[in-house]
């Protein structure tokens, strides 16, 4: 790696060239690469509460957070007790247990619009089989998304998606043929006038409307006043399905997710990471008369092997319980607020264009002047001075996303000795970018 002359990572890249000859790319998800930042993957060893360390012995600051799920930070001691009580019984029983209607019950009762869920395995899975259900529901066949808003790898999702697609360069994928993609459409994000012109023309053919609430694979980016309003006026007009990707803003923006912050209730809602409290997992409900068209009760088939398996669902409950306590979202808010003013001042101090902004413990940040309302102008970040960043930071011991388009996150295990020499890093760093 570039930074290898200030840090030692020589394990991590004797366990990238043998997993390369084994693994596509060495590694099992293509955001974990490093080549868009000059580098390779660190291979991480364990982690603890806001930190987390390499194989190398390297200690980081985490603002990855597996990807947003560790909402309390690793090893929580609620959660590692949930997990050990399960490993006591068995991992997976392919059968009903009290803690998947634990778990759901916990989710109806936070999330406004929830009436019944169903448990999956992947936000892939919840995604794909939200929008299967909205088809089904609708007898409709149109789903219109954003640009840049990412809902996993499903083949009909995978036109205009942000994330790893950007980052990597790839316009959609190969291997998904363009009949599977003709009933997508993607309209640019915030772009209220396009969205509207669409549903005029041919909203009473869309079966499904599905929108990040606050995207998060583009770089994180609010959404406009209004906007959201209108997808839900339209969406209503017309007998379309308003779907709201929560993946990564469930539980993570508010207790209530997005729509709880933002007051707007979808038909239906998807979720993962921080539901499983780190664990695999994923979950769509919303309406109770548009979830009993599920098989067994409907005729829209779904099912998983793993879907709502003991540990998932132990780790989850776990969870959702610990950022229930009062002043939870409070104090992981004033965190987040106070590292983005800190990495502001450190471009502003240094004269480099930057615009950062946060919802909830859900950040970002880019190298440009901004204002970044959609992927468009996400796109016009300096790329090169991001990935100098990137590398500047990990060796000053602070662990971000290599990637320009993704989001960051705070934990509550992160302190504010960990946010501070955070700040110090970018001042730092940041003079070294001029």
């Amino acid at each position: 790696m570039n930074n290898a002359s200030k840090i030692n990572t020589s394990r991590s890249q004797e366990l990238f060239a043998e997993a390369g000859r084994l693994i596509p790319g060495g590694v099992n998800s293509p955001v974990r690469a490093c080549g868009s930042v000059g580098g390779e993957p660190l291979f991480i060893e364990k982690a603890d509460k806001s930190l987390i360390y390499d194989v190398d012995g390297n200690c980081y600051i985490d603002y990855v957070g597996s990807w947003g799920p560790m909402i309390l930070g690793h090893r929580h001691p609620e959660v590692i007790k949930a997990l050990e009580k399960v490993l006591k019984t068995g991992t997976s029983f392919g059968a009903p247990t009290s803690l998947e209607t634990e778990l759901a019950s916990l989710v109806v009762d936070m999330v406004p619009s929830v009436e019944k869920v169903r448990m999956v395995n992947s936000g892939t899975e919840a995604t794909m089989s939200a929008l299967r259900l909205a088809r089904g529901f609708t007898g409709r066949d149109i789903i219109i998304k954003f640009d840049g808003c990412y809902h996993g790898h499903a083949d009909t999702l995978l036109v205009a998606a942000g994330s790893g697609v950007a980052t990597l360069g790839i316009p959609g994928s190969p291997g998904v043929p363009d009949a599977v993609i003709k009933n997508t459409l993607s309209i640019g994000y915030n772009n209220i006038d396009a969205f509207t012109d669409v549903m005029e023309k041919m909203g009473d053919k869309v079966a499904a409307v599905i929108v990040e609430p606050v995207a998060g694979n583009m770089g994180m980016v609010a959404p406009l006043n209004g906007f959201h309003e209108a997808l839900r006026e339209l969406t209503a007009k017309y007998g379309a399905l308003l779907i709201f990707d929560e993946v990564m803003t469930g539980f993570r923006v508010d207790k209530g997710s997005a729509q709880g912050l933002l007051g707007i209730m979808p038909d239906i809602s998807c979720f993962g990471k921080i539901i499983g409290g780190g664990l695999p997992v994923g979950a769509y409900g919303g309406r109770a008369d548009i979830m009993d068209k599920i098989a067994p009760v409907g005729p829209v088939y779904q099912a998983g092997t793993l879907s709502g398996n003991p540990l998932a669902m132990a780790a989850g409950v776990a969870t959702l319980k610990e950022i229930s306590k009062p002043g939870f979202y409070e104090a992981l808010d004033a965190k987040t607020e106070k590292l983005v003013t800190g990495l502001k001042k450190a471009a502003s101090d240094a004269g480099i264009d930057f615009c950062a902004g946060h919802i909830g413990s859900m950040a970002g940040f880019f190298f440009t002047g901004g204002p970044v309302n959609s992927f468009d102008d996400a796109k016009k970040s300096d790329l090169d001075r991001f990935a100098r960043f990137y590398r500047g930071m990990l060796t000053k011991g602070v662990y971000l996303a290599p990637s320009q388009f993704e989001a960051l996150f705070v934990s509550a295990a992160h302190t504010d000795e960990d946010i501070d020499k955070t700040v110090s890093a970018a001042s730092e760093t940041m003079k070294g970018l001029v």
